[in-house]
């Protein structure tokens, strides 16, 4: 896969630190949650934490894809669209729980896998 454009790199490096992430159902209703644990862990992969998941686990798991939404200190969006699926144990679980607070469970990490980028209404990939 074709890594992000830098200006994309350098905006997530300079985000707000909450994020907005959207699953579906299987009926088609979606579901959107402010998520305060989330890292990257390579060009194409981010991580969230999840500390208190609930239909976003069941839509997760009935195999939605997702979008995550953040804002950097200058107040410019930008969104990832891509597949989401959890994992419990290995090298994105382990960075997830060195990033998430003691006082949350972290049960696992949704790992989503970048499909497409936006700033805005622009694809950046």
């Amino acid at each position: 896969m074709t890594p992000p454009p830098e200006s994309f790199t350098q905006a997530w490096d300079e985000r707000e630190p909450i994020a907005v992430l959207t699953t579906v159902a299987p009926d088609g209703t979606p579901n959107t949650i402010y998520v305060g644990v989330v890292g990257r862990f390579n060009d194409s992969t981010f991580f969230i934490a999840n500390n208190y998941f609930h239909k976003a686990r069941q839509n997760i798991l009935a195999g939605s894809k997702a979008s995550m939404l953040f804002i950097t200190k200058e107040k410019k969006a930008f969104q990832i669209k891509g597949w989401i699926e959890f994992q419990d144990s290995g090298p994105i679980f382990d960075a997830m729980k060195k990033i998430n607070p003691e006082k949350y469970p972290g049960h696992s990490a949704a790992v989503l896998h970048i499909g497409e980028v936006f700033s805005g209404a622009e694809q950046l990939l």
